[in-house]
């Protein structure tokens, strides 16, 4: 019992070590308006839509979007905000190290913060990825989905496949390491590769709520339509943020 004790004791002072030392941040780094979330000056706040609820018509619904953005995402950064007044090291450092350190989090919290910090900076991403522009991909981000995804086709029918095969509720990314290579990857619920200390580039929500209005249950007919509102331009800033280092979530 005694060396059970020790150990637990020895993992707890380094993840508290941890968390001491690493980079500290502000609610202005995460560049968000607090006016929608649970109070003023609440450590993380819903960041607005950067477009009209409609402007993804007809590939993503205006209800659709409201229902998204304005309950499923306000809800994930209304129950952050309540387990900060309990562990308020959660907003203390930037949200990708938290995520990458989540095994540093007090055990009590630990599930709650995976999920709802997991939710929270999944959708943040997805919001900025998409736009009623649609497009191409061009540039360094063509040549590397080329280099390292098999073309563009190969690359949509992968995605794609990777998005189907979700079980359930889940997300299907395309992580970018520092050197700009590119990768397919899938998650269970609102898991993210910056868990694993990865860097998301863009990825898609195949939870039902993302979809199910229009589409059902038809999840492969709202991924293939999903590509027809990828905001490239985007896609392209992330790429250069990730290859000079600056890429957070």
């Amino acid at each position: 019992m005694t060396t059970i004790s020790r150990r637990n004791l020895l993992v707890a002072a380094a993840g508290a070590t941890a968390f001491a030392a690493a980079p500290r941040t502000t609610v202005a780094r995460q560049s968000y308006d607090n006016s929608n979330t649970a109070g003023a000056g609440a450590p993380f706040a819903l960041p607005p839509l950067p477009y009209a609820v409609n402007a993804l018509e007809p590939h993503i619904d205006a209800q659709t979007m409201e229902l998204h953005h304005d309950r499923h995402h306000a809800s994930y950064v209304n129950n952050l905000n309540e387990v900060a007044k309990a562990a308020p090291q959660i907003a203390e450092h930037p949200m990708e190290y938290v995520l990458a350190h989540l095994n540093h989090m007090p055990e009590h919290v630990r599930t709650t913060v995976r999920n709802n910090l997991g939710g929270h900076v999944n959708h943040s991403m997805y919001w900025t990825v998409m736009s009623g522009n649609g497009g191409k991909p061009e540039g360094e981000v063509l040549q590397a989905i080329e280099r390292d995804l098999g073309g563009m086709e190969k690359f949509q029918t992968d995605f794609n496949a990777g998005g189907g095969r979700v079980f359930g509720s889940g997300w299907v990314f395309v992580t970018v390491s520092a050197a700009g290579r590119l990768a397919i990857e899938a998650r269970s619920n609102q898991d993210t590769p910056l868990m694993n200390g990865k860097r998301v580039l863009f990825g898609n929500d195949v939870w039902e709520h993302s979809y199910y209005l229009r589409y059902q249950n038809r999840r492969p007919d709202y991924l293939k339509a999903w590509w027809n509102v990828v905001n490239w331009p985007k896609v392209a800033e992330r790429y250069a943020a990730a290859k000079q280092g600056t890429l957070t979530i």
